[in-house]
Order: structure tokens, then sequence, then C-alpha cells
């Protein structure tokens, strides 16, 4: 029986348009090995959004969004758009879109791939078989807590405020995808705050420790995100899976996604409680490449895979594109960003159909 599902594209800008076009390459031709059909339908965000409706996230675009079964998202920003009030830029857009699909929970993996561990800035030995997954909580904390702004005192003096906040509720939902997620991998979660300093952080420490007892079978730790963000340079491999809030998260995924030698490799989700979730690449626009053929669509591709694992319900086809990324390496194919001596240098749309390739000598 084939199953239907309705995909909201987001290209955004930049290398947006580019790698998208790879990915529903790929989508379409897994979709017809595998009987699945995928209605695609694009919708404006970010600068393109920006330009065409003076929004970064027009209403109908997040009513489509909501109405799907999954959003694939590419890449949104440039320095066109930087000097706007705060409101209207491209990642404002972005905050309004997790928020308005009740996304709370980011997975982030960062996984070194065989064929680019001598493309880490870290030695061999260090990285060589790392594979970690932050879960990174996306709603709440410092981003989204109030008050929030730039005031000005009984001075004069102008005085800018953040809050960071949690509830309780708020770190049991995290806690929970850690815990859960962390069963699916090695048994292993760390969870990262600052409770030596910050209220917020007890509060967190508290909760996570008292989700525990409901996971037995998951051996839990807990650092201090200073010391977090040393180990994941001196020593990668020991973690697992990490749990840390929307801060310490944003700042560590970042971290963990360059011992992989290139963040143009890795995917991401996000995901709430029902509804659809959205996948992405953690790389940025690249407007300076942007039409050149020169990007790397793997992340894309492979938050494609992500999104028919996590969001779809389709391993399968998951696994086979996969399995397609890491043939293409197998093979010696590179973009600009990963290559090496000895590797067949290729452009965006070449690596697509080396990847359609691949899939077609799986089936085969």
């Amino acid at each position: 029986m084939t199953q239907h599902y309705r995909i909201t594209l987001l290209s955004g800008d930049g290398i947006g348009p580019e790698i998208m076009a790879v990915a529903v390459d790929v989508l379409n031709a897994v979709g017809q090995q595998l009987d699945l059909t995928f209605e695609f339908r694009e919708a404006l965000m970010g600068g393109a959004a920006i330009d065409a409706t003076g929004e970064p996230l027009p209403e109908e675009t997040l009513t489509a969004c909501r109405d799907s079964d999954a959003v694939l998202l590419a890449a949104i920003g440039g320095y066109k758009w930087d000097n706007l009030p705060r409101h209207q830029r491209p990642e404002t857009g972005l905050l309004g879109l997790r928020a308005g699909l009740g996304l709370f929970a980011n997975l982030r993996p960062a996984t070194i791939l065989p064929h680019l561990v001598d493309a880490s800035s870290l030695k061999r030995e260090i990285v060589d078989g790392v594979d970690i997954m932050v879960v990174r909580e996306l709603t709440g904390g410092v981003y989204f807590g109030q008050p929030k702004g730039i005031f000005e005192t009984e001075t004069g003096e102008k005085r800018g405020v953040n809050t960071m906040a949690y509830t309780e509720s708020e770190i049991d939902r995290i806690g929970r995808v850690g815990f859960e997620t962390a069963q699916k991998r090695g048994g292993k979660l760390c969870s990262v705050d600052k409770a030596n300093v910050l209220d917020v952080s007890q509060l967190w420490r508290d909760r996570i420790t008292e989700l525990s007892t409901d996971y037995p079978d998951v051996e839990l730790s807990h650092l201090y995100v200073d010391n977090a963000a040393m180990q994941l340079v001196r020593r990668p491999k020991q973690f697992d899976t990490i749990v840390t809030g929307n801060l310490f998260g944003d700042i560590l995924s970042d971290a963990a996604a360059m011992l992989t030698g290139s963040i143009g490799m890795l995917p991401s989700a996000s995901l709430g409680a029902s509804g659809p979730g959205l996948f992405e690449p953690v790389h940025g626009s690249a407007p300076d490449i942007a039409g050149q053929d020169k990007a790397n669509p793997l992340a894309q591709v492979l938050s494609a895979a992500m999104m028919l694992r996590y969001g779809l319900d389709a391993p399968e086809a998951s696994d086979r594109i996969e399995k397609a990324v890491l043939k293409v390496l197998d093979w010696g194919y590179r973009t600009g960003d990963i290559m090496s001596e000895g590797m067949k240098a290729v452009g965006c749309r070449e690596m697509g159909e080396m990847l359609l390739k691949a899939l077609e000598t799986d089936a085969g």
C-alpha cells in the first residue's frame, strides 16, 4: 500500500534552493523504490519571505507547515538582511516557526564518518569513532524568558535584560526526550547545566535527577557547561547523548558539530509533542557561494533521512539514503568543504547525481 506524505519545503536563502533540489530528487527516488509518494509544497521563509512580504515568517507559511506531515528547511539569512530591526530578521522567523509548531526538542547528531576523520581539526585518535547526539531544549530558557529588552535606568543609562527561566514541566518533557534518545543509543545520558551558579540550573538538575528513576537502564551523569565544552574537545568519545537547555545547547551542538570536520555534513531534527517536525541542516545559507554549484548538499539530504526516520516513521527509506551517502563517499566524491588529496571534486548538482546512482545501485 502506497504511503503518502505532505511535505512543506522551505528553501530559504543563499544555497538553500540548490541543496533542497538535491534532497527532493533523492526523496523522490527512494520513494519510487519503496512505494512512498511525497506531495511537496513550497513556502517562503527567511530573507526570501522578507523580500516578498516584509515578514520573515508569513502567516500563510506557518499555516502550510502546520498542515503538513513534516517540514524540510534548507537555510535562511545572509548579509543582505543583517541590519534589519530584530523582529524582521530571518532568524526571528526561525524562532517563530519553532514556537508556532511547538517544537521543543532539537536533536543534533555529531557523527564522525570514517571517510572524513582527517577532515577534523582534532587528532585522528581523539575523534575517530565519535558518535554524539545533542538533545537541546528549544522553546524556553534565555531566548524566550520574560522580561527581556533594552531599558533605560533612572540615571539614563541603558540596561540590557534577558531572563533565563524554566518550569518543571518544560524540563521534564525535554528530559524525557533525552532519556528516551539515550535508550535507543548507547544508554548514557549527560545532562549539562550551570547549577553551581544559576538557580534555574539547580532546578534543571533536580528534575533530571528525579526523572532518572524512571529510566534505570540509562546511566545518568551531570556536567557544568564550561567543563562539558572542555571535555568535548579533550575526550569527545566519552559522550553518547547530551541533554541541555536552549542557550547551552546552541553553543555545545555547534562545538560538537565541528568535531566532524565540516558543519556541511550535519543534519538536525526539531520535534514537538505532536504535529509535524522540522528537519534542517545545521549549516548556514553561505551567500558567498550561492548559485555557484559549490554547495555541499549532504547535510540537507541527511536531514531528509532524519525526516523519514523521526517524522514519518519510514526507517527503511532513511536507511537507504544514509547508505547512499556513505557509498558516494566510498567512491571518493567530495565537495570543496570536505575535499582531500586523491578524492574527486564535484559540485552540488553532480553530488546529487552520484547519490541517485548510489540509490539505484543499492536497489539493484
